[in-house]
């Protein structure tokens, strides 16, 4: 099997170390248990995101409304590209 070396920081080390579940268990075994949750890419969650940040992360109030502006001009008049079957059905 190949293996590949990797440098982690002390702290990431000590975290990987810790989640062992005995003694002589590799750190390939640790890794492949390990569970990654991807964060939602929504506007909800981006929002949540940089609120629990704080204020100062927070965009501008005219950005919300730059925002706004464009969500509902995207609703009213929605990008859809032409379809190449629409042409055929009409001859």
């Amino acid at each position: 099997m190949a293996t590949k070396t990797i440098s982690l920081e002390m702290d990431a080390y000590e975290k990987l170390r810790s989640a062992k579940l005995r003694e002589r268990e590799s750190f390939s075994s640790v890794v492949r248990r390990a569970v990654f949750t991807a964060t939602p890419n929504t506007g909800a969650a981006v929002l949540e995101r940089l609120t629990s940040l704080g204020s100062g992360c927070l965009p501008s109030p005219q950005a919300f409304a730059h925002w706004e502006r464009m969500r509902k001009e995207d609703r009213a008049e929605p990008r859809i590209s032409p379809s190449p079957w629409e042409r055929s059905r009409a001859s």
